[in-house]
């Protein structure tokens, strides 16, 4: 057996068994595959109702007569220990456990079942060999961040080694640091690289200043998988024409699954097999296809610990030809709570007043990343990393591009500085604010 599969059965995940499910969930007409949705969406709701006690609680003593009665978990339910959560025959003993992130504000500890588990690595493995990663035998170039602490970070190493990945550290990203990773790159055989958005742009940015395409260095690399932030389209071009290899944007929870991943033909196809995606309005009632909404999401699999109808705390679109097999991400849009409050009211994405910043600031050449922070209604800082100071010229261009496209009368700082701080995870968030 390849040593990632026998990493996984060594933990008790039932792999082989996962997979033979998703060849056969997958192998569904798209008349039956309607009819599996939905009966798998019963069999779990009945299957927590009937079994986990904070669940019943939750609910409420009326069982939900339609699936729009089925009230909204959000990740403020999950706030209390983990054993108090789990349903009947699952406790901390015979469960996958981890944590999230907590780049939403709500981290938690959540639980899978082992079969649960073994389809998201199923599906995974599905996802990545749509571009010919074989997790057994292509060497990955992780971009990821990695516990600091003793037994943490030697935990992560050996999971890098089962998984034949080589981590780069992100939480070093000055230009000797990048410097050492492109020798790492002309000294190893790497198939494809994967991991969080920006510490990948800013390595490309470095391998720009250097004249640097990085598959005449490493002519074994194939793709590259961005995940965890967003991915811009100027960004992307500057990845493939950098790395010389196509880009695959990836979305994903730690504690749900796989959500979206791109088909090289058919988008940003859903996950389908193991969740159900639904897209909400204010009111928690379904939008039209093509129209923008909450991302709510069920794990259809997950017996050990509800996720039913749950608001992952994104916004996004499906496209208005999506199907049940084959439902297709239009556009996420990012965060429910990235938004900036103006003095006058008005609510304005925060992830539109990122992008409007970016497309002024880039043109300068020196810039290598920044984040937007609103500690105020009316002041938003600006704290970046670049080889100069940005001058009162280029700092207007930003002030009159925010009045054309956000408001006036905003108050903008510039801080410059040599490092941006990342998450414990190694998360660069873009947009925050305190209001």
């Amino acid at each position: 057996m390849n040593i990632f599969d026998w990493s996984l059965k060594l933990k008790g995940f039932p792999l082989v068994e996962a997979q033979n499910k998703i060849q056969e969930i997958q192998a569904l007409s798209d008349t039956d595959y309607e009819r599996f949705i939905n009966r798998q969406k019963e069999e779990i709701l009945q299957h927590h109702i009937g079994n986990n006690l904070n669940y019943q609680n939750f609910i409420g003593k009326k069982y939900p007569q339609n699936w729009e009665d089925v009230p909204i978990m959000t990740k403020a339910n999950f706030q209390k220990p983990l054993a108090e959560r789990l349903s009947k025959d699952f406790s901390t003993k015979n469960v996958y456990i981890n944590k999230t992130s907590g780049s939403s504000g709500h981290p938690f500890i959540f639980a899978k079942d082992k079969f649960c588990h073994a389809l998201t690595w199923a599906i995974i493995k599905n996802r990545f060999g749509w571009y010919g990663v074989d997790f057994n035998h292509s060497l990955q170039a992780r971009f990821y961040g990695i516990p600091l602490d003793f037994t943490g970070y030697y935990k992560e190493r050996f999971k890098d080694f089962l998984g034949n990945r080589f981590r780069f550290n992100i939480f070093n990203l000055n230009e000797d640091a990048m410097d050492r990773y492109v020798q790492v790159f002309a000294e190893k055989p790497f198939d494809y690289i994967n991991g969080y958005t920006s510490p990948i742009v800013l390595f490309a940015k470095h391998l720009k200043q250097r004249g640097i395409v990085l598959k005449e260095i490493c002519p074994s690399l194939q793709v590259c998988m961005t995940t965890s932030e967003m991915l811009f389209a100027d960004d992307r071009k500057l990845l493939e024409q950098q790395f010389g290899i196509p880009v695959v944007n990836e979305y994903g929870a730690s504690e749900l699954d796989l959500i979206a991943f791109e088909h090289p033909i058919d988008g940003w196809l859903v996950n389908s097999e193991t969740l159900f995606v639904e897209i909400l309005d204010a009111c928690n009632k379904p939008v039209k296809k093509g129209q923008e909404g909450k991302i709510v999401i069920t794990s259809l699999y997950n017996r050990a610990h509800p996720f039913i109808r749950y608001e992952i705390g994104d916004l996004g679109t499906l496209a208005p030809y999506s199907s049940f097999k084959k439902p297709v991400l239009q556009k996420l849009v990012g965060r429910t709570s990235d938004f900036a409050i103006l003095p006058n009211g008005n609510k304005v994405p925060g992830l539109t007043f990122y992008y409007v910043t970016k497309s002024v600031m880039e043109g300068s050449g020196d810039l290598k990343e920044f984040v937007v922070h609103q500690p105020e209604k009316s002041t938003f800082e600006i704290t970046y990393v670049s080889n100069d100071e940005f001058s009162d010229i280029q700092k207007d261009k930003v002030r009159q591009a925010l009045e054309k496209y956000v408001g006036a009368d905003l108050e903008l700082v510039f801080i410059k500085t040599d490092k941006l701080n990342r998450t414990k995870a190694g998360k660069l968030k873009q947009f925050t604010s305190a209001c």
